[in-house]
């Protein structure tokens, strides 16, 4: 689980660097077909509800635990924010708990 989460760090950051060339049009394009393309997949998908693997929910739960309650609520996400923010809390209990063992 580790190493995949790590290769998930990995391979966003070097996509995060490919995105400061790109104009904020250029960005703004492509987040509307990303959500577009989630749309669909949502529309696709009906009432089931997609499995993620554990390194996903981590990353995920890294990635969107700083934006506010607000802000995630208006994102378009496959997971809810309670969700996210679950994951989150429950990263850092099992993380704070391993320190804390003599």
């Amino acid at each position: 689980m580790l190493l995949r989460l790590a290769y998930l760090a990995v391979t966003n950051s070097f996509a995060a660097l490919r995105l400061l060339p790109l104009s904020d049009r250029d960005k703004d394009v492509e987040i509307l077909a990303l959500r577009h393309q989630l749309a669909v997949l949502e529309r696709q998908l009906g009432t089931a509800r997609p499995n993620f693997a554990p390194e996903d929910r981590a990353f995920l739960a890294a990635l969107l635990h700083r934006l506010p309650r607000h802000a995630l609520s208006r994102l378009r996400l496959l997971v809810r924010p309670d969700t996210v923010l679950r994951r989150h809390r429950d990263l850092t209990k099992c993380r704070h708990a391993a320190r804390s063992r003599p």
